[in-house]
């Protein structure tokens, strides 16, 4: 007998016998369904032999028989009515576990979200697909079955990459007929909230209205995306809505998984804790580091892969910056705690890292991850997870912490049959195109190349889908390839930059010659570059299509 729980209320399984109902009592369970019809098969107990058994132990019964395949929407409210009224925890059962988990899945339709149902449900062995838009329509069979909206081309997320792949697309051929998903009214230039937490730039100029943005000739379905069915080239949106595609750009970000951390969102934006990766509290961010005369201030770091990986440290740098030019920085002790085991991934940068880490006296504290924190009384706890030694788990105090939180795939991508074991999309990392779906492409951070995911890789990504979507529409094989490259502008002081630039496997990707910018070294060029260039080239050339130094790489004969 293999129970698969769903969740602490409801657990399913196949056929269970009459020998098997004291180990279920043992296991806890008070009741149990049937969703199997007697009879169905020669070797199966019937309903009224398990009956019997279970009354032994005290467990109630019931018997709700569905035929295979043929599920209707009065099971699914006859189902939820016997999981609200029987004693919890409830066991369920079929031939296979699968009618048992699509009655619990229809039934809740209208308590959970889509994806939070699909997960739960992959979680314990049993894929929904084949209900996915039952499950989005409230748990009721839609009555149309036919597309609401069709389009040459539907890209998922209006972020940088998205709308940069809907302009790329445009500038090669205008009469594609494109559509960008994404619910948000505004767009954030994510890149300046690190300058904003250092009191450079202002929040306000990190925003703009999403409608300003959509290309001209655009359609812009303001919507979340409830489940993807790429065998029928369709996108599910919340509401069971269908749209259809003749290929899809699945480009939606990543999620930033602040209940990861217990007690983090209680205590956000007071009692000194703070984090650059929210608009509203990167300014909170400066505001702690302007009235800090002393004390102790934590920045983390959590397990890769984060956007831009460099930005814990950028947050760390710019406080130790301004601590040390407004003479306080001796009563101050800055501990950076990184989940990882190194300071940056790419060595060449590290030199030059270190020294500022020496100049603001900061510990180094690699392998901790930030797993809990108390606001009120300012103490975060942190697992220790040394290569070669069991983990254990340290509290420290702080006046001030600046934390980076964990960070997955969004949940509707990472239960979708586009993404690999670990949830994000599956790509060709050189013609980012999906290795299952022939039309279907990704780029941004939500798909799994093992590049850096920053804006500065989606500048160079979106060129290349563009690129090869259109060849894909000629008829032709990909045309263009991604490097892996990825731009990290790391803040070291008020003024200089150490300008990262690489590809896959760390290589050194600079793109101006070393007597102008050398990345390895922090420069006042580097600098101007981030400060003065970079975001009007982001609003006024990347999400318009202007592939400035962005063109894409020709893909070379084997």
């Amino acid at each position: 007998m293999q129970v698969a729980s769903i969740d602490k209320q409801i657990s399913v399984c196949p056929q269970i016998m009459p020998e098997d109902v004291p180990d279920i009592a043992q296991q806890g369970f008070r009741s149990i369904i049937c969703n199997r019809p007697d009879g169905e098969a020669a070797d199966q107990p019937t309903f009224e032999e398990i009956e019997a058994a279970a009354k032994k132990f005290g467990l109630e019964v019931r018997y709700q028989p569905i035929t295979a395949g043929k599920v209707q929407d009065e099971d699914a409210d006859a189902f939820g009515e016997h999981l609200a009224l029987l004693p919890k925890p409830v066991l369920a059962y079929c031939r296979t576990g699968t009618r048992s988990a699509t009655l619990w899945s229809l039934s809740q339709a209208n308590t959970l979200p889509v994806a939070g149902i699909l997960t739960k449900t992959k979680a314990a062995g049993y894929d929904m697909a084949g209900v996915v838009r039952r499950i989005a329509n409230g748990g009721r069979t839609p009555t149309e079955t036919a597309e609401d909206a069709r389009f040459d081309v539907v890209i998922v997320g209006g972020g940088a990459a998205g709308i940069s792949v809907a302009s790329s697309l445009l500038s090669r051929d205008d009469d594609l007929d494109i559509a960008v998903i994404d619910p948000a009214d505004v767009h954030y230039y994510q890149p300046g909230w690190t300058m904003v937490g250092g009191g450079i730039f202002d929040a306000s100029d990190t925003a703009k209205t999403m409608a300003s943005l959509i290309p001209a000739g655009v359609h812009w379905l303001k919507s979340a995306v409830a489940a993807f069915e790429p065998k029928d080239n369709a996108v599910i949106l919340d509401g069971c809505r269908v749209v259809k595609y003749d290929r899809l750009v699945v480009c939606p970000g990543l999620k930033l998984d602040w209940h990861g951390i217990e007690g983090l969102v209680d205590t956000l934006g007071k009692n000194g804790v703070t984090s650059n990766y929210r608009y509203d509290l990167a300014p909170y961010t400066w505001k702690l580091v302007q009235e800090m005369t002393s004390g102790r201030a934590v920045f983390t770091q959590p397990p890769m892969p984060i956007k831009c990986a460099g930005a814990p440290q950028k947050a760390m740098y710019l406080s130790g910056d301004h601590w040390t030019k407004s003479r306080r920085i001796d009563n101050i002790d800055i501990q950076f705690m990184n989940a990882g085991g190194v300071l940056f991934g790419v060595k060449d940068y590290v030199p030059a890292l270190m020294d500022y880490v020496e100049r603001y006296d900061a510990t180094l504290n690699f392998f901790h991850n930030l797993i809990s924190i108390d606001g009120p009384a300012r103490k975060a706890r942190f697992e220790i997870k040394e290569p070669g030694t069991d983990p254990l788990q340290v509290d420290v105090e702080f006046d001030m912490i600046h934390v980076t939180p964990p960070q997955t795939a969004p949940d509707f991508v990472r239960v979708s049959p586009l993404a690999d074991a670990a949830g994000w999309v599956d790509v060709d990392q050189a013609t980012l195109r999906h290795k299952t779906y022939d039309n279907i492409w990704s780029l941004g951070d939500v798909m799994n190349a093992p590049n850096a995911k920053t804006a500065a890789a989606a500048r160079k990504q979106a060129p290349v889908v563009a690129e090869n979507i259109i060849s894909d529409i000629k008829g032709h094989s990909a045309t263009a390839q991604y490097d892996g490259y990825g731009s990290c502008p790391l803040t070291v002081e008020r003024g200089k930059i150490v300008l990262a630039e690489f590809g896959y496997g760390g290589t050194l990707l600079p793109s101006f010659p070393r007597w102008l910018v050398d990345g390895t070294k922090p420069t006042r060029t580097a600098w101007l570059l981030k400060e003065r260039i970079l975001p009007p080239i982001y609003w006024r050339a990347m999400l318009r299509g202007k592939e400035w130094m962005a063109r894409p790489e020709k893909v070379t004969a084997a």
